[in-house]
C-alpha cells in the first residue's frame, strides 16, 4: 500500500508538471488545477481501479472532471500512470495536441468523459452510475466539481437525480477552494451551509482537508451506505503549493511568466523548466 510520503512526493511532481505545462502553453488555469492535485493523486494511486494498458476496460472505475479547466493536473497523473508518454504534457493546448484545454475522451487515453461548459459533467456522472446499476456492474463513478460550478442549476438537478435513483456507487467531490473567476464564492453567489444542504438532500456527507492524503483516502474508501450517494466537501486552497498563487483569485486563469515559473517550481521543490 502506498504511504503518505509517497503520495506527497507524487503530488509535488504533479504540481511541477502543472506549472510547466501551463507556462509552456502560455494559457490555462493554474489555481484550480493545483487545488485538486492531492485529491486526484489519492484517487489514482490508492482508490480507483484502472488499467493504463487497457484504458477502455469495461469494469474500470470512472472519473468525471466536471470542472474541466483543472485538467492539467489530471493529464499529469494519467501520464505518470502510463496512459500516455510524459513528453505529451508539454503539448498542452497546442493545435492538434491530444491534450486540449478541457478533457476530450476522443483524443486522450484515460479520459472517461469529455467536458466543457461548467455544470454538465455531474449529469454525465449520474448517468454513468445509473448505467452501472442497470447493468449490474460493480465499478464506481467519481465526479469532481468546483464550488463556482455549484452555482449552476444543472448541478442541483443532478444532485436530486443521484438521490432519487439511490446511486450509492457515485461519489461527488467538491473542490471547495472558495474562489472563482469573479471573486470569492460568498460575494458572487453564496452556497450557504453546504454540509447541511447535502445532508438534507440525503447524501452520505464527509468533510475533509482536501490536501491531507489520509483524510482524502478515508473519505473515499469509507464503507458504502446502501442507497446513499457520497458527497465529499474537500476544503482546498486555490493555487496550493505556490506561495504567490495561493488564495489569489487572479491566478484562476492566467499563465505564469518565466520568472514566475522559476519561483513557483522553487516553492514546490520541482525541477526547472
Amino acid at each position: 500500500m502506498m504511504q503518505v510520503n509517497e503520495l506527497q512526493k507524487i503530488s509535488a511532481e504533479v504540481r511541477s508538471d502543472v506549472i510547466k505545462m501551463i507556462g509552456k502553453a502560455g494559457s490555462g488555469h493554474p489555481g484550480g488545477s493545483l487545488s485538486i492535485v492531492d485529491i486526484l493523486v489519492t484517487l489514482y494511486n490508492k482508490v480507483m481501479k484502472v488499467d493504463p494498458k487497457n484504458p477502455n476496460w469495461e469494469d474500470r472505475d470512472r472519473l468525471v472532471l466536471s470542472k474541466g479547466h483543472g485538467c492539467p493536473a489530471l493529464y499529469s497523473i494519467l501520464a505518470r500512470k502510463g496512459f500516455f508518454d510524459v513528453e505529451q504534457l508539454w503539448s498542452l493546448r497546442k493545435l492538434g495536441s491530444m491534450l486540449q484545454g478541457h478533457p476530450d475522451m476522443r483524443k486522450t487515453p484515460g479520459i472517461d468523459v469529455s467536458v466543457g461548459s461548467l455544470g454538465q459533467g455531474l449529469s454525465v456522472a449520474v448517468g454513468l452510475a445509473l448505467g452501472a446499476k442497470l447493468k449490474n456492474k460493480k465499478y464506481r463513478v467519481f465526479a469532481i466539481i468546483g464550488d463556482g460550478e455549484m452555482q449552476e442549476g444543472q448541478i442541483w438537478e443532478a444532485l436530486m437525480s443521484s438521490i432519487h435513483y439511490k446511486l450509492d456507487n457515485l461519489t461527488i467531490i467538491l473542490d471547495y477552494n472558495k474562489l472563482q473567476i469573479d471573486g470569492p464564492n460568498e460575494e458572487v453567489m453564496s452556497l450557504g451551509n453546504i454540509r447541511e444542504r447535502m445532508q438534507a438532500f440525503g447524501f452520505d456527507v464527509h468533510e475533509i482537508d482536501g490536501h491531507n492524503h489520509e483524510e482524502i483516502y478515508n473519505a473515499l474508501s469509507a464503507p458504502v451506505i446502501a442507497q446513499k450517494p457520497r458527497f465529499i466537501i474537500a476544503h482546498t486552497v486555490k493555487g496550493k503549493g505556490v506561495s504567490f498563487m495561493e488564495n489569489q483569485v487572479g491566478w484562476h486563469g492566467k499563465a505564469p511568466n518565466a520568472q514566475e515559473i522559476e519561483k513557483a517550481l522553487a516553492d514546490i521543490g520541482g525541477t526547472t523548466i
